[in-house]
């Protein structure tokens, strides 16, 4: 467990396989008022994880942010049973077996806006992916928008693979794949983008790989520089 801010905490989990490459997993965790809790992308549930949450606080969100981050979901709301979960369209689709209490929209009524933004990334038939912006910390928590492995963290043939899809630090973008789908759709890409800059983060946090803790909004631009950002 690190504190990253004032009420902002990160979990590094373990790592699970993905398209044959070790996928580092991390959490977030936000504070809210009451001492509520409000999980992003929750990680492998331990003995030792309940202990550390607990002294946090009640775990009352959880939340599952795009359709690939899902796996532990129901070890979660199973522990946590007065815990209200929420997802992305695409995850309930793919997860019909876990009972979701409300589905992220554009228009999405977020019952945790005084203390965290959040906009729904559309635009690609692949996948769309809400993020999030803590506002006392100015961090901006995403999972697969961006990715930026550190690139000791794999094998020399794997790092090639991981290169070619552009998810090395210190350039991690999001997965080349993703990227593509955006073809016909990267005026609404730019339009989302335009907006998380106007947050102006201070930090970023991602699932996959190294955080930016200075700079972040000329890592964005930098990162998103397939959109042709000015």
């Amino acid at each position: 467990m690190t504190e990253i801010g004032e009420n902002i905490w990160i979990f590094e989990g373990a790592a699970v396989p993905f398209f044959t490459l070790p996928y580092t997993t991390r959490m977030t965790v936000v504070r809210l008022s009451d001492d509520e809790l409000w999980i992003h992308s929750p990680i492998a549930l331990t003995d030792e994880l309940i202990r550390q949450i607990d002294q946090l606080g009640t775990v009352k969100y959880l939340i599952s942010p795009n359709h690939l981050h899902h796996l532990f979901i129901q070890a979660w709301q199973q522990h946590y049973q007065g815990a209200l979960t929420f997802g992305t369209k695409g995850v309930q689709q793919k997860r019909p077996d876990i009972c979701f209490d409300g589905v992220f929209t554009p228009l999405f009524n977020a019952p945790w806006s005084e203390h965290i933004a959040q906009r729904l990334f559309t635009g690609s038939p692949a996948m769309e992916e809400c993020v999030f912006f803590h506002k006392t910390s100015e961090t901006l928590i995403v999972t697969d928008l961006i990715e930026n492995f550190a690139p000791d963290s794999f094998t020399p043939l794997k790092r090639f693979v991981a290169g070619m899809a552009g998810i090395l630090a210190p350039d991690g973008k999001m997965p080349l794949d993703w990227r593509l789908s955006f073809m016909f759709s990267k005026a609404e890409a730019k339009r989302h983008l335009q907006n998380i800059l106007h947050w102006h983060p201070k930090k970023i946090v991602m699932a996959h790989g190294e955080i930016i803790n200075s700079q972040a909004e000329l890592f964005l631009k930098r990162s998103f520089n397939w959109l042709n950002i000015d």
